[in-house]
């Protein structure tokens, strides 16, 4: 086996990893988002986030981590579109918050 069969192999499989802890990341943030609209009674649009930024962060329990961070839109009276957002670091749920609500 020669040493660029080796490197590719090792970076195919670092890519494999790394698709699958983002699609695990957006699943919680899919989910966080839905929970937070329905206990803040209101309607989640689109049902499901979009990334927004990804980098690597200094982690808790590694020395790197993928901090990312989830946009999403929902409404409160149906007619206008507010921005909520979801950042995770790893696949640890870091906030989650909802943008400017009316008195």
């Amino acid at each position: 086996m020669s040493w660029e069969l080796l490197a590719a192999a090792a970076f195919a499989a670092a890519l494999g990893l790394f698709w699958h802890s983002s699609l695990a990341a957006r699943e919680l943030a899919n989910r966080v988002a839905a929970e937070t609209c329905t206990e803040a009674g209101v309607q989640m649009l689109d049902g499901t986030v979009a990334i927004h930024r990804l980098r690597l962060v200094r982690g808790m329990d590694a020395p790197f981590a993928w901090q990312r961070i989830y946009v999403f839109e929902y409404t409160e009276d149906g007619y206008s579109r507010k921005r909520g957002f979801v950042v995770t670091t790893g696949d640890l749920l870091d906030s989650v918050g909802l943008g400017p609500r009316a008195a």
